[in-house]
């Protein structure tokens, strides 16, 4: 496949990239600070043309800002420019933040839910919420376990829905490689369209 892969330079981008890479597909990699295509998601409906899926790993600003207004803009231009671009597959790095604990509560509303990515969590929950109307994009919305970070690739790992997914000691936690497997996995199979899952151990 020829993919469409915004955010390549993160950390999850890069990881994304040589997965889809190793497994054959062509990947077009865009990042704002110009690796290798320069650009960002409000280039969606030029960038993806010719395409056969996007992939968007961006995440909400750092910078000390709101990240919700700017972050709802992205998503939203994302999905018009993807709409624009004729593509209709969409994959979103989503967060770990709107994920249940319980019926009636999401992590993000925890009082255990660390205050420096609360912002970010949140901003990520709203984005989560601009996908469910959509029904004229093939989209999948992928959040994490509660803790990513680099590590090995097993290729092993389990899918939930909308509840957290922990181990057997209480872990949520996937490696960066492995999340990387079910983006690649979920490209490949389109086993959830218009579903937001979750991977983890």
């Amino acid at each position: 496949m020829k993919i469409l892969l915004f955010g390549a330079t993160g950390m999850i981008g890069q990881r994304i990239a040589a997965e889809l890479t190793n497994r054959g597909h062509e990947v077009t990699g865009v990042s704002r600070s110009g690796g290798p295509v320069k650009g960002d998601v409000h280039d969606a409906a030029t960038l993806a043309k010719g395409h056969d899926a996007v992939v968007s790993a961006i995440s909400p600003p750092r910078d000390g800002t709101e990240p919700e207004g700017p972050f709802l803009d992205a998503y939203r231009a994302l999905i018009e420019g993807v709409r624009e671009s004729g593509v209709r597959r969409l994959i979103a790095v989503g967060g770990a933040g709107s994920l249940k604990v319980t019926p009636d509560l999401d992590l993000v509303d925890t009082p255990e839910f660390p205050d420096i990515y609360k912002k970010e969590a949140l901003a990520q929950r709203s984005a989560l919420g601009l996908f469910f109307p959509v029904e004229d994009l093939d989209w999948t919305y992928i959040s994490p376990a509660a803790e990513i970070a680099p590590g090995e690739r097993t290729g092993v790992y389990r899918i939930g829905h909308d509840y957290l997914l922990t181990d057997a000691v209480g872990r949520s936690f996937i490696s960066a490689e492995d999340y990387a497997v079910a983006i690649a996995d979920e490209l490949e199979n389109g086993a959830h369209l218009r579903q937001r899952i979750t991977v983890a151990y």
